[in-house]
Protein backbone atom coordinates (compact mmCIF):
# COMPACT_ATOMS: atom_id res chain seq x y z
CA UNK A 1 0.00 0.00 0.00
CA UNK A 2 2.95 2.46 0.86
CA UNK A 3 3.89 4.91 -2.16
CA UNK A 4 7.26 6.75 -1.69
CA UNK A 5 7.03 10.45 -1.56
CA UNK A 6 9.36 10.78 -5.09
CA UNK A 7 6.78 8.29 -6.77
CA UNK A 8 3.84 10.08 -5.84
CA UNK A 9 5.60 13.60 -6.86
CA UNK A 10 6.66 12.23 -10.28
CA UNK A 11 3.56 10.67 -10.98
CA UNK A 12 0.34 11.93 -9.40
CA UNK A 13 -1.84 13.23 -12.34
CA UNK A 14 -3.79 9.81 -14.05
CA UNK A 15 -4.42 10.90 -17.48
CA UNK A 16 -5.78 8.29 -20.06
CA UNK A 17 -5.00 5.33 -18.09
CA UNK A 18 -1.02 6.40 -17.23
CA UNK A 19 0.22 8.41 -14.41
CA UNK A 20 1.70 11.63 -14.91
CA UNK A 21 3.94 14.09 -14.03
CA UNK A 22 3.01 17.40 -13.80
CA UNK A 23 5.04 19.75 -16.40
CA UNK A 24 8.64 21.04 -15.46
CA UNK A 25 8.16 18.48 -12.88
CA UNK A 26 6.02 21.14 -10.61
CA UNK A 27 5.25 20.25 -7.50
CA UNK A 28 3.15 21.27 -4.08
CA UNK A 29 3.69 20.21 -0.84
CA UNK A 30 1.55 18.21 1.80
CA UNK A 31 1.79 18.47 5.23
CA UNK A 32 0.12 16.97 8.33
CA UNK A 33 -2.04 19.52 9.78
CA UNK A 34 -1.38 17.99 13.36
CA UNK A 35 2.23 17.60 13.53
CA UNK A 36 3.72 20.08 10.80
CA UNK A 37 5.36 17.23 8.97
CA UNK A 38 5.83 16.95 5.59
CA UNK A 39 3.96 14.17 3.87
CA UNK A 40 4.62 14.27 -0.10
CA UNK A 41 5.15 16.39 -2.86
CA UNK A 42 2.45 16.38 -5.69
CA UNK A 43 2.21 17.07 -8.68
CA UNK A 44 1.09 21.31 -9.26
CA UNK A 45 -0.79 20.47 -12.61
CA UNK A 46 -3.31 22.93 -14.13
CA UNK A 47 -5.36 24.11 -17.20
CA UNK A 48 -3.60 22.42 -19.81
CA UNK A 49 -3.81 19.18 -17.74
CA UNK A 50 -7.65 19.45 -16.64
CA UNK A 51 -8.29 19.51 -20.49
CA UNK A 52 -6.44 17.16 -21.60
CA UNK A 53 -8.35 15.05 -18.88
CA UNK A 54 -11.36 15.94 -20.43
CA UNK A 55 -10.37 15.12 -23.77
CA UNK A 56 -9.17 11.21 -22.42
CA UNK A 57 -12.81 11.24 -20.57
CA UNK A 58 -14.50 12.06 -23.99
CA UNK A 59 -12.66 9.40 -25.97
CA UNK A 60 -12.96 6.73 -23.20
CA UNK A 61 -16.97 7.82 -23.62
CA UNK A 62 -18.33 6.12 -26.45
CA UNK A 63 -17.19 2.26 -25.22
CA UNK A 64 -17.94 3.34 -21.46
CA UNK A 65 -21.30 3.77 -22.21
CA UNK A 66 -22.00 1.13 -24.55
CA UNK A 67 -20.39 -1.54 -21.47
CA UNK A 68 -22.93 -3.62 -19.90
CA UNK A 69 -24.43 -2.55 -16.58
CA UNK A 70 -23.19 -5.68 -15.03
CA UNK A 71 -19.65 -5.02 -16.03
CA UNK A 72 -19.40 -1.77 -14.81
CA UNK A 73 -21.29 -2.65 -11.49
CA UNK A 74 -18.39 -5.95 -11.77
CA UNK A 75 -15.57 -2.81 -11.42
CA UNK A 76 -16.96 -0.83 -9.30
CA UNK A 77 -17.64 -3.70 -6.39
CA UNK A 78 -14.15 -4.62 -6.88
CA UNK A 79 -12.87 -1.27 -6.10
CA UNK A 80 -14.88 -1.28 -2.93
CA UNK A 81 -14.31 -4.79 -1.82
CA UNK A 82 -10.56 -3.50 -1.78
CA UNK A 83 -11.15 0.01 -0.05
CA UNK A 84 -12.80 -2.37 2.83
CA UNK A 85 -9.90 -4.63 2.72
CA UNK A 86 -7.31 -1.39 2.99
CA UNK A 87 -9.25 0.10 5.39
CA UNK A 88 -7.15 0.69 8.09
CA UNK A 89 -4.25 1.79 6.19
CA UNK A 90 -6.43 4.54 4.12
CA UNK A 91 -7.72 5.42 7.37
CA UNK A 92 -4.41 6.23 8.34
CA UNK A 93 -3.60 8.27 5.14
CA UNK A 94 -6.62 10.24 5.71
CA UNK A 95 -6.17 11.24 8.74
CA UNK A 96 -2.32 12.11 8.20
CA UNK A 97 -3.36 15.13 5.75
CA UNK A 98 -6.78 16.18 7.41
CA UNK A 99 -6.27 15.56 11.05
CA UNK A 100 -9.49 13.62 12.15
CA UNK A 101 -9.10 10.96 14.38
CA UNK A 102 -8.37 7.44 12.89
CA UNK A 103 -11.78 6.52 13.90
CA UNK A 104 -13.39 8.43 12.24
CA UNK A 105 -11.05 8.11 8.98
CA UNK A 106 -11.78 4.54 9.17
CA UNK A 107 -15.82 5.09 8.87
CA UNK A 108 -15.60 7.66 6.33
CA UNK A 109 -13.57 4.79 4.13
CA UNK A 110 -15.97 2.50 4.81
CA UNK A 111 -18.92 4.73 4.11
CA UNK A 112 -17.39 5.36 0.59
CA UNK A 113 -16.94 2.01 -0.35
CA UNK A 114 -20.57 1.71 0.72
CA UNK A 115 -21.11 4.63 -2.07
CA UNK A 116 -19.47 2.63 -4.85
CA UNK A 117 -21.29 -0.84 -4.06
CA UNK A 118 -24.59 0.86 -4.14
CA UNK A 119 -24.73 2.49 -6.90
CA UNK A 120 -22.96 -0.60 -8.49
CA UNK A 121 -26.25 -1.93 -7.73
CA UNK A 122 -28.05 1.28 -8.69
CA UNK A 123 -26.37 0.87 -11.95
CA UNK A 124 -28.30 -2.26 -12.68
CA UNK A 125 -31.50 -1.10 -12.06
CA UNK A 126 -31.49 2.39 -14.12
CA UNK A 127 -34.95 1.28 -15.76
CA UNK A 128 -36.83 3.00 -18.92
CA UNK A 129 -40.69 2.89 -19.60
CA UNK A 130 -42.80 1.91 -22.15
CA UNK A 131 -45.61 4.81 -22.01
CA UNK A 132 -48.94 4.62 -24.01
CA UNK A 133 -48.98 6.12 -27.44
CA UNK A 134 -51.03 9.16 -28.66
CA UNK A 135 -52.04 6.35 -31.54
CA UNK A 136 -52.86 3.10 -32.10
CA UNK A 137 -50.04 2.82 -34.63
CA UNK A 138 -47.39 3.82 -32.45
CA UNK A 139 -45.45 2.51 -29.44
CA UNK A 140 -43.46 4.96 -27.19
CA UNK A 141 -40.44 4.24 -25.04
CA UNK A 142 -37.84 5.61 -23.11
CA UNK A 143 -34.30 5.33 -22.02
CA UNK A 144 -32.37 6.30 -19.71
CA UNK A 145 -28.71 7.15 -21.19
CA UNK A 146 -25.53 9.00 -19.27
CA UNK A 147 -25.33 12.50 -19.97
CA UNK A 148 -21.46 12.54 -20.83
CA UNK A 149 -18.40 13.75 -19.65
CA UNK A 150 -18.24 14.50 -15.65
CA UNK A 151 -16.54 16.79 -13.74
CA UNK A 152 -16.07 16.30 -10.09
CA UNK A 153 -14.29 18.75 -7.65
CA UNK A 154 -14.77 17.64 -3.75
CA UNK A 155 -13.43 19.44 -0.55
CA UNK A 156 -10.69 18.72 2.20
CA UNK A 157 -13.02 18.03 5.02
CA UNK A 158 -14.25 14.34 3.64
CA UNK A 159 -11.70 13.76 0.83
CA UNK A 160 -12.53 10.01 1.01
CA UNK A 161 -16.03 9.70 0.82
CA UNK A 162 -16.96 12.73 -1.76
CA UNK A 163 -14.93 11.61 -4.50
CA UNK A 164 -16.53 8.06 -4.17
CA UNK A 165 -19.88 9.76 -3.61
CA UNK A 166 -19.12 11.72 -6.73
CA UNK A 167 -17.72 8.87 -9.46
CA UNK A 168 -19.99 6.08 -7.84
CA UNK A 169 -22.99 7.30 -9.47
CA UNK A 170 -20.78 8.63 -12.50
CA UNK A 171 -19.58 5.70 -13.25
CA UNK A 172 -22.60 3.48 -12.86
CA UNK A 173 -24.59 5.67 -15.04
CA UNK A 174 -22.23 5.37 -17.71
CA UNK A 175 -20.49 8.76 -17.29
CA UNK A 176 -16.57 9.24 -17.67
CA UNK A 177 -14.93 11.58 -15.32
CA UNK A 178 -12.13 13.83 -14.31
CA UNK A 179 -11.40 14.51 -10.75
CA UNK A 180 -9.42 17.43 -9.31
CA UNK A 181 -9.46 17.25 -5.52
CA UNK A 182 -8.33 20.21 -2.41
CA UNK A 183 -5.26 20.62 -2.46
CA UNK A 184 -4.82 19.98 1.20
CA UNK A 185 -5.95 16.74 1.17
CA UNK A 186 -5.10 15.27 -2.57
CA UNK A 187 -3.43 11.60 -0.80
CA UNK A 188 -6.15 9.86 -0.27
CA UNK A 189 -7.84 10.94 -4.00
CA UNK A 190 -4.49 9.49 -4.94
CA UNK A 191 -4.91 5.68 -3.37
CA UNK A 192 -8.55 5.85 -4.75
CA UNK A 193 -7.23 6.21 -8.07
CA UNK A 194 -4.77 3.84 -7.53
CA UNK A 195 -7.34 1.46 -6.56
CA UNK A 196 -8.99 2.13 -9.61
CA UNK A 197 -6.19 1.55 -11.63
CA UNK A 198 -5.76 -2.00 -10.01
CA UNK A 199 -9.35 -3.07 -10.33
CA UNK A 200 -9.09 -2.60 -14.64
CA UNK A 201 -11.30 0.50 -15.45
CA UNK A 202 -10.48 1.10 -18.78
CA UNK A 203 -7.95 4.10 -19.96
CA UNK A 204 -9.75 7.48 -19.83
CA UNK A 205 -12.71 6.25 -17.92
CA UNK A 206 -11.43 7.81 -14.48
CA UNK A 207 -8.75 10.99 -14.49
CA UNK A 208 -7.04 12.54 -11.70
CA UNK A 209 -5.83 15.69 -11.92
CA UNK A 210 -3.90 17.38 -8.45
CA UNK A 211 -3.16 21.14 -8.50
CA UNK A 212 -3.30 24.33 -7.11
CA UNK A 213 -4.75 26.64 -9.84
CA UNK A 214 -7.94 25.81 -8.15
CA UNK A 215 -9.98 28.83 -9.89
CA UNK A 216 -8.51 27.73 -12.94
CA UNK A 217 -8.72 24.77 -13.02
CA UNK A 218 -12.35 24.99 -11.90
CA UNK A 219 -12.99 27.30 -14.60
CA UNK A 220 -11.71 24.88 -17.43
CA UNK A 221 -14.48 21.98 -16.00
CA UNK A 222 -17.19 24.83 -15.77
CA UNK A 223 -16.54 26.15 -19.29
CA UNK A 224 -15.17 23.18 -21.23
CA UNK A 225 -18.11 22.02 -23.60
CA UNK A 226 -16.83 18.57 -23.92
CA UNK A 227 -18.12 18.42 -19.80
CA UNK A 228 -21.63 17.85 -19.98
CA UNK A 229 -22.33 17.63 -15.99
CA UNK A 230 -20.32 19.56 -13.26
CA UNK A 231 -20.62 18.44 -9.40
CA UNK A 232 -18.96 20.41 -6.65
CA UNK A 233 -19.15 20.08 -2.93
CA UNK A 234 -17.55 23.17 -1.47
CA UNK A 235 -18.21 26.61 -0.12
CA UNK A 236 -21.87 28.32 -1.47
CA UNK A 237 -19.45 31.66 -2.80
CA UNK A 238 -17.33 29.20 -4.79
CA UNK A 239 -20.59 27.15 -5.93
CA UNK A 240 -22.19 30.19 -7.29
CA UNK A 241 -18.99 31.14 -9.41
CA UNK A 242 -18.89 27.94 -11.08
CA UNK A 243 -23.12 27.90 -11.80
CA UNK A 244 -22.60 31.18 -13.35
CA UNK A 245 -19.47 29.93 -15.58
CA UNK A 246 -20.97 26.50 -16.31
CA UNK A 247 -24.33 28.31 -17.65
CA UNK A 248 -22.84 28.90 -20.76
CA UNK A 249 -22.69 25.68 -22.08
CA UNK A 250 -26.12 24.74 -20.14
CA UNK A 251 -24.06 22.12 -18.34
CA UNK A 252 -25.91 20.45 -15.47
CA UNK A 253 -24.55 21.26 -12.25
CA UNK A 254 -25.35 19.79 -8.45
CA UNK A 255 -23.54 21.57 -6.07
CA UNK A 256 -23.22 20.42 -1.99
CA UNK A 257 -22.63 23.88 -0.74
CA UNK A 258 -22.66 25.44 3.00
CA UNK A 259 -25.03 24.88 5.81
CA UNK A 260 -25.71 26.01 8.80
CA UNK A 261 -27.88 23.34 10.94
CA UNK A 262 -29.76 23.89 13.76
CA UNK A 263 -30.57 21.50 16.23
CA UNK A 264 -33.86 21.77 18.29
CA UNK A 265 -34.60 20.52 21.58
CA UNK A 266 -37.88 19.86 23.03
CA UNK A 267 -39.03 19.97 26.53
CA UNK A 268 -40.33 16.50 25.95
CA UNK A 269 -36.81 14.92 24.83
CA UNK A 270 -35.14 12.43 26.43
CA UNK A 271 -32.72 14.98 27.50
CA UNK A 272 -29.31 12.85 28.03
CA UNK A 273 -29.86 11.57 24.67
CA UNK A 274 -30.42 14.65 23.10
CA UNK A 275 -27.48 16.31 24.80
CA UNK A 276 -25.11 13.08 23.41
CA UNK A 277 -26.11 13.28 20.50
CA UNK A 278 -26.09 17.46 19.93
CA UNK A 279 -22.40 16.79 20.93
CA UNK A 280 -21.32 13.90 18.98
CA UNK A 281 -23.07 16.31 15.89
CA UNK A 282 -21.20 19.64 16.24
CA UNK A 283 -17.76 18.02 17.39
CA UNK A 284 -17.34 15.15 14.82
CA UNK A 285 -14.66 16.14 12.46
CA UNK A 286 -13.48 19.57 15.17
CA UNK A 287 -16.86 20.87 14.00
CA UNK A 288 -15.30 20.82 9.90
CA UNK A 289 -19.04 19.61 8.78
CA UNK A 290 -21.14 21.13 6.30
CA UNK A 291 -24.00 19.05 8.09
CA UNK A 292 -22.95 19.06 11.78
CA UNK A 293 -25.01 20.69 14.25
CA UNK A 294 -24.18 24.78 13.97
CA UNK A 295 -26.56 26.23 16.42
CA UNK A 296 -28.56 25.12 19.43
CA UNK A 297 -32.45 26.06 20.59
CA UNK A 298 -33.44 24.55 23.07
CA UNK A 299 -36.75 25.33 25.28
CA UNK A 300 -36.37 27.52 28.18
CA UNK A 301 -37.63 25.00 30.67
CA UNK A 302 -35.23 22.62 30.01
CA UNK A 303 -32.15 24.82 29.08
CA UNK A 304 -30.26 24.40 32.46
CA UNK A 305 -30.28 21.11 32.33
CA UNK A 306 -29.26 20.36 28.79
CA UNK A 307 -26.78 23.17 28.45
CA UNK A 308 -24.92 21.95 31.92
CA UNK A 309 -24.82 17.84 30.53
CA UNK A 310 -23.68 19.02 26.78
CA UNK A 311 -20.79 21.40 28.79
CA UNK A 312 -20.03 18.21 30.92
CA UNK A 313 -19.41 15.94 27.96
CA UNK A 314 -17.67 18.45 25.96
CA UNK A 315 -15.40 19.03 28.69
CA UNK A 316 -14.51 15.66 28.62
CA UNK A 317 -13.74 15.18 24.77
CA UNK A 318 -9.83 14.59 24.09
CA UNK A 319 -8.04 16.70 21.60
CA UNK A 320 -4.70 15.97 19.82
CA UNK A 321 -3.66 14.50 16.34
CA UNK A 322 -5.62 12.23 15.30
CA UNK A 323 -3.73 9.87 14.71
CA UNK A 324 -3.15 8.94 18.54
CA UNK A 325 -5.53 6.64 20.48
CA UNK A 326 -8.07 8.11 22.12
CA UNK A 327 -8.50 11.21 20.66
CA UNK A 328 -11.78 12.85 19.32
CA UNK A 329 -11.21 16.84 18.93
CA UNK A 330 -8.28 16.89 15.82
CA UNK A 331 -6.64 20.08 14.59
CA UNK A 332 -8.00 22.63 12.38
CA UNK A 333 -7.09 22.47 9.15
CA UNK A 334 -5.38 25.25 8.23
CA UNK A 335 -4.90 28.88 10.04
CA UNK A 336 -7.00 30.34 8.12
CA UNK A 337 -10.08 27.80 9.70
CA UNK A 338 -8.87 28.42 13.07
CA UNK A 339 -8.69 32.46 12.72
CA UNK A 340 -12.14 32.12 12.06
CA UNK A 341 -12.93 30.10 14.93
CA UNK A 342 -11.25 32.76 17.69
CA UNK A 343 -13.24 35.70 15.56
CA UNK A 344 -16.27 33.70 16.06
CA UNK A 345 -15.69 32.90 20.03
CA UNK A 346 -14.66 36.37 20.45
CA UNK A 347 -17.57 37.79 19.03
CA UNK A 348 -20.13 36.10 20.56
CA UNK A 349 -18.37 36.47 24.16
CA UNK A 350 -18.35 40.66 23.12
CA UNK A 351 -21.95 40.03 22.88
CA UNK A 352 -22.98 38.88 25.51
CA UNK A 353 -22.50 35.11 25.24
CA UNK A 354 -21.06 32.95 28.26
CA UNK A 355 -18.27 30.51 28.12
CA UNK A 356 -19.89 26.87 29.35
CA UNK A 357 -16.81 25.15 28.24
CA UNK A 358 -13.67 25.87 26.22
CA UNK A 359 -13.43 29.27 25.21
CA UNK A 360 -9.32 29.13 23.78
CA UNK A 361 -6.75 27.83 21.76
CA UNK A 362 -4.94 24.56 22.39
CA UNK A 363 -1.30 25.33 23.23
CA UNK A 364 0.11 22.71 20.89
CA UNK A 365 2.56 20.38 22.69
CA UNK A 366 4.49 17.02 22.48
CA UNK A 367 5.46 17.50 18.61
CA UNK A 368 2.53 19.11 18.19
CA UNK A 369 2.70 22.26 15.69
CA UNK A 370 -0.93 22.66 14.29
CA UNK A 371 -4.01 24.85 15.19
CA UNK A 372 -6.36 23.36 18.08
CA UNK A 373 -8.68 24.94 19.33
CA UNK A 374 -10.62 23.48 22.52
CA UNK A 375 -14.40 22.12 22.08
CA UNK A 376 -15.94 25.09 23.22
CA UNK A 377 -20.08 25.74 24.47
CA UNK A 378 -21.57 28.93 24.67
CA UNK A 379 -24.52 29.84 26.89
CA UNK A 380 -26.56 32.68 26.20
CA UNK A 381 -26.42 33.28 22.49
CA UNK A 382 -28.59 35.66 20.29
CA UNK A 383 -29.13 35.78 16.70
CA UNK A 384 -26.64 38.92 16.43
CA UNK A 385 -23.81 36.96 16.60
CA UNK A 386 -21.70 35.94 13.90
CA UNK A 387 -21.78 32.17 14.86
CA UNK A 388 -25.63 31.73 14.76
CA UNK A 389 -25.71 32.86 11.46
CA UNK A 390 -22.09 32.08 9.90
CA UNK A 391 -20.92 28.90 9.24
CA UNK A 392 -18.05 28.35 11.91
CA UNK A 393 -16.58 25.37 10.44
CA UNK A 394 -14.93 24.68 13.78
CA UNK A 395 -15.70 23.17 17.27
CA UNK A 396 -18.00 25.68 18.57
CA UNK A 397 -21.24 25.39 19.54
CA UNK A 398 -24.01 28.16 20.61
CA UNK A 399 -27.00 27.65 22.20
CA UNK A 400 -30.03 29.74 22.41
CA UNK A 401 -33.72 29.12 24.38
CA UNK A 402 -37.19 29.37 22.62
CA UNK A 403 -40.59 29.33 24.11
CA UNK A 404 -42.67 27.90 21.82
CA UNK A 405 -42.85 25.39 19.00
CA UNK A 406 -43.68 27.77 16.29
CA UNK A 407 -41.10 30.45 17.68
CA UNK A 408 -38.60 27.27 17.22
CA UNK A 409 -39.42 26.31 13.66
CA UNK A 410 -39.04 29.98 12.76
CA UNK A 411 -35.90 30.72 14.38
CA UNK A 412 -34.33 27.44 12.36
CA UNK A 413 -35.68 28.55 9.62
CA UNK A 414 -34.43 31.94 9.38
CA UNK A 415 -31.47 31.33 6.82
CA UNK A 416 -30.45 31.02 3.93
CA UNK A 417 -28.79 27.78 3.95
CA UNK A 418 -31.19 24.54 3.73
CA UNK A 419 -28.98 21.99 4.08
CA UNK A 420 -29.18 19.66 7.38
CA UNK A 421 -31.89 20.39 10.50
CA UNK A 422 -31.78 18.41 14.22
CA UNK A 423 -34.50 18.04 16.71
CA UNK A 424 -35.43 15.86 19.43
CA UNK A 425 -38.28 15.67 20.75
CA UNK A 426 -40.83 12.28 21.86
CA UNK A 427 -44.31 13.32 20.92
CA UNK A 428 -45.24 11.69 17.18
CA UNK A 429 -47.28 14.68 16.62
CA UNK A 430 -44.44 17.05 17.20
CA UNK A 431 -41.98 14.76 14.85
CA UNK A 432 -44.12 14.57 11.75
CA UNK A 433 -44.90 18.71 12.03
CA UNK A 434 -41.54 19.73 12.51
CA UNK A 435 -40.14 17.50 10.26
CA UNK A 436 -42.34 18.75 7.93
CA UNK A 437 -42.18 22.66 8.59
CA UNK A 438 -37.88 22.69 8.64
CA UNK A 439 -36.84 24.12 5.25
CA UNK A 440 -33.81 21.76 4.64
CA UNK A 441 -32.86 18.75 2.52
CA UNK A 442 -32.05 16.60 5.23
CA UNK A 443 -33.73 16.52 8.79
CA UNK A 444 -32.98 13.79 11.71
CA UNK A 445 -35.35 13.54 14.25
CA UNK A 446 -33.39 12.10 17.15
CA UNK A 447 -31.14 10.93 14.85
CA UNK A 448 -27.61 12.79 14.80
CA UNK A 449 -26.30 11.40 11.38
CA UNK A 450 -29.04 11.01 8.89
CA UNK A 451 -27.16 10.08 6.16
CA UNK A 452 -26.29 6.55 4.48
CA UNK A 453 -25.05 5.74 0.66
CA UNK A 454 -29.27 4.74 0.53
CA UNK A 455 -30.11 8.43 1.91
CA UNK A 456 -30.47 11.67 -0.26
CA UNK A 457 -28.24 13.72 0.16
CA UNK A 458 -28.40 17.82 -0.72
CA UNK A 459 -30.08 20.75 0.64
CA UNK A 460 -32.56 23.78 -0.02
CA UNK A 461 -32.09 27.23 -0.83
CA UNK A 462 -28.73 28.47 -1.25
CA UNK A 463 -26.81 25.43 0.10
CA UNK A 464 -27.15 23.28 -2.97
CA UNK A 465 -28.87 21.95 -6.11
CA UNK A 466 -30.07 18.31 -6.97
CA UNK A 467 -29.25 15.17 -4.80
CA UNK A 468 -26.24 12.43 -3.75
CA UNK A 469 -26.57 9.01 -2.64
CA UNK A 470 -30.31 7.07 -2.99
CA UNK A 471 -32.03 6.26 -5.98
CA UNK A 472 -32.09 9.91 -6.64
CA UNK A 473 -28.60 10.03 -6.93
CA UNK A 474 -27.94 8.26 -10.02
CA UNK A 475 -30.42 10.04 -12.30
CA UNK A 476 -28.57 12.98 -11.86
CA UNK A 477 -25.97 11.68 -14.39
CA UNK A 478 -28.45 10.34 -16.84
CA UNK A 479 -30.91 11.80 -19.53
CA UNK A 480 -33.94 10.76 -20.28
CA UNK A 481 -34.46 10.32 -24.32
CA UNK A 482 -38.41 9.67 -25.37
CA UNK A 483 -38.89 7.42 -28.31
CA UNK A 484 -41.81 7.13 -30.14
CA UNK A 485 -42.02 4.32 -33.20
CA UNK A 486 -44.51 4.06 -35.73
CA UNK A 487 -45.76 0.34 -36.16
Amino acid sequence: MATTQAARAARSLFIDGAWHAAPGGRTFAVNNPATGAHLAEMGDGGVAEVRQAIEAAERAFPAWSATTADRRAALLSTAAARMVERVDDLAAVLTSENGKPLAESRGEVLIGAAFLQWNAEEGRRAYGQVVPPTAPDRRVLTFRQPVGVVAAITPWNFPFSMVTRKLGPALAAGCTAILRPARATPLVAFEIFRIFEETGFPAGVVNLVTGTDSAGMGREMATNPLVRKLTFTGSTEVGKSLLALAADSVKRVSLELGGHAPSIVFDDADIEKAAAAVVASRFRNAGQTCICTNRVYVQASVAETFQARVAEITRGLKVGDGAAQGVQIGPLIDRRGFAKVEEHVADAVGKGARVLAGGAPVRPSNGLSGHFYQPTVLGRATSDMKVMYEETFGPVLPIATFETEDEAIRLANDTPFGLAAYFYARDVGRIFRVSEKLDYGIVGANDPVPVGAHIPFGGYKQSGLGRENGSDGIQHFMETKAVSIGI
